[in-house]
């Protein structure tokens, strides 16, 4: 499967980890750098100036409660809730794989007591293996468990490398069973010690321990193999660019790398050489920008994990809201990494396509490269997607993460990227069909299809473009399209000029209807309220975001337009001008009339028309010096 990757021939220019070490950075004594640069992270140095003593706000979320200042100087932003937790709901299937492979049992909260026994049939193929509950078994016998809130010696090493207010760290380890230990990382004194506050109030000094250092040289300083961690969580504001070098080292083998990327405007295609300097690949403005986002995303990791002979497995991957989040897991291996590029230099044999497309005749657009294998483990999956059904209750947003999981379960898995129903309809410039009709006209012509967690009209076929093109074709004629009204080179001219290959069937079929359609789960969520969407960066000493946020709105509200004039003010406005008919003898308006019918002054300089005259249009241009009065609305 490695060999369906799409890896372009780059020079990229590494940074020595070695050297970067030598630095002299000590690991939780912070030190003034000698630039004194803003972190990426939007966080400040650490020789940064602490501000006075702000007012703070208690917020609980999950298990946790946090306490951060009202001012805008530690990041925090509600809107993630459901990032964090489906975070904990992935780390805690990660930790029952990793810790079960060494006999370890994780015990969370709200599940049921299952006693799981391992049962080998080599031997005797007859002899069956019931799972029995609570069953009774000896002493000696018991497997070592590992329960929430306590260390586990041979647990994960969590590393979450931009903290803020320690909200996901204190979440991991309040929430999260199998943990050896958690550093939460900032750069900013003031997050650092908002972090050993939440600490202490949390009552969980003992797994989480904070650290005040640049992340990207903490996790060069444990790139050895005995000192990697078992999950490491990056959630910058903005592009995680700057650090993913570093993060694929420090991983451990078969660890698991958690990345959010936030700048979803340069992902999507508004700027492609941003997004190419960023990331190594160019993305295009399309219908399918979510998907590519995170297709992009992956092939960046595995192009930074093939510099060190190593590559990237997805495990889960979504867009939601305004952000991307991806779970990979990093292991080593060079012939996977040499799979990963499969590029033949031949001699040349002309492109693949021609410049042109065979449909509507436009251009094409070179895009890329982007991840082509799966971007999820289904298997996977469907083990956090059981374990969120069988305890609703541990989450807030159980309901959402079940919804977009199942979505999620229901894609195609070998088919990247995908059409929309409003794309396919606006085309060729006809009434758009329902998503039964189209789903059912592509399982009637021999097709799979499929939804996209990312889009809500998206449909993902293995269905060729021509297939598609014959359906609408024959969609536009049970709902015809004015073809007088097309341009002889428009796309949708071109398109409807073909007679149709393919009859399509759009019976509506029982199968076409998606489970987690019928079920009514909640896939694609709505914004709960206003103003959903990023904050702004976190700023030592700055408003409290709500008056900062106000405060801009109020400046920037009709910025670009005038203000609607009062109807009263407008009426008095015109009265000031006379009325051309009335001075000529044809207005019939009398009093009626918008104008002035006074009788003309000689001082007057500006001629105005009663709008509700039949009147023509003036011809003769203005003499000099004449000036013209205000237009008529």
């Amino acid at each position: 499967m490695s060999g369906a990757r799409i890896v372009p021939w780059l020079s990229l220019t590494l940074r020595s980890a070695c050297s970067l070490c030598r630095a002299g950075f000590m690991e939780g004594k912070p030190q003034r750098p000698t630039d004194p640069v803003s972190m990426e992270n939007g966080t400040v140095l650490c020789g940064e100036k602490r501000p006075p003593e702000a007012k703070e706000t208690t917020v609980t979320e999950g298990a946790a409660r946090i306490a951060f200042p009202s001012a805008n100087e530690v990041f925090y932003n509600p809107v993630q809730e459901f990032n964090r937790d489906l975070t904990c709901a992935v780390i805690t299937e990660f930790a029952r794989i990793q810790l079960g492979a060494k006999g370890i049992q994780i015990k969370v909260p709200g599940e049921k007591d299952v006693q799981k026994v391992v049962v080998d049939l080599s031997e005797q193929e007859d002899d069956k293996a019931e799972l029995k509950e609570g069953a009774n078994v000896a002493p000696g016998d018991q497997p070592q468990t590992a329960a929430v809130g306590e260390i586990c010696e041979e647990g994960l090493r969590v590393l979450e490398g931009l903290a803020a207010s320690g909200l996901r760290s204190i979440r991991f380890a309040r929430e999260v069973p199998g943990l050896q230990s958690v550093v939460a990382n900032d750069a900013s004194a003031r997050a650092v010690d908002l972090i050993r506050h939440n600490v202490q109030l949390n009552k969980v000094a003992h797994l989480v321990r904070p650290s005040q250092a640049d992340a990207r040289m903490l996790m060069y300083q444990h790139q050895r193999v005995s000192e990697r961690f078992d999950v490491i969580d990056l959630d910058p504001y903005g592009s995680p660019a700057p650090f993913l070098d570093a993060a694929v080292q420090a991983v451990s083998e078969g660890g698991l790398l958690c990345v959010t990327c936030t700048d979803m405007a340069v992902l999507a295609g508004n700027s492609g050489e941003t997004c190419y300097s960023k990331y190594g690949a160019m993305a295009l403005k399309s219908r399918a920008c979510h998907e590519m986002a995170l297709r992009i995303v992956l092939h960046s990791l595995d192009l930074r994990a093939n510099c060190y002979q190593r590559f990237v497995m997805p495990l889960l991957s979504i867009s939601a809201d305004f952000y991307v989040r991806v779970f990979v897991r990093v292991f080593t291996g060079q012939a996977k990494v040499k799979a990963s590029a499969r590029v033949k230099f031949s001699a040349a044999c002309g492109p693949p396509v021609a410049p042109e497309c065979e449909h509507c005749g436009q251009r094409h657009q070179l895009g890329g490269p982007l991840w082509a294998e799966p971007i999820h483990d289904l298997d996977f999956v469907g083990h956090v997607l059981e374990a969120v059904s069988a305890n609703p209750s541990r989450f807030h947003t159980s309901e959402r993460i079940r919804g977009v999981l199942s979505v999620v379960t229901e894609e195609l898995p070998d088919v990247p990227l995908y059409y929309t129903l409003d794309q396919l309809s606006s085309t060729i410039h006809c009434s758009t069909p329902s998503l039964l009709q189209l789903r059912s006209a592509l399982l009637h012509a021999g097709f799979r299809v499929s939804l996209s967690h990312a889009c809500k009209n998206a449909v993902k076929t293995d269905a060729p473009a021509s297939v598609l093109w014959d359906i609408m074709r024959c969609w536009e004629k049970e709902c015809p399209v004015k073809r007088e009204r097309l341009s002889e080179t428009s796309p949708a001219f071109r398109i409807l000029s073909v007679e149709p290959r393919l009859q399509a069937n759009f019976t509506i079929r029982d199968d076409a209807n998606p489970s987690s359609r019928q079920r009514g789960l909640k896939r694609f969520q709505a914004n709960p309220e206003a103003n959903w969407g990023p904050r702004p960066r976190a700023r030592p000493g700055s408003k409290t975001v709500g008056e900062a946020m106000e405060h801009r709105r109020r400046l920037l509200q009709n910025k670009r337009k005038e203000p609607a004039e009062d109807p009263a003010q407008r009426a008095a406005r015109l009265k000031t001008f006379p009325c051309k008919r009335f001075k000529e003898g044809t207005c019939q308006l009398g009093d009626q009339c918008c104008y002035s019918h006074r009788s003309p002054t000689p001082t007057a300089s500006a001629e105005a028309t009663c709008t509700d005259c039949p009147q023509t249009p003036n011809q003769n241009p203005p003499g000099p010096g004449a000036t013209a009065g205000p237009g008529v609305d």
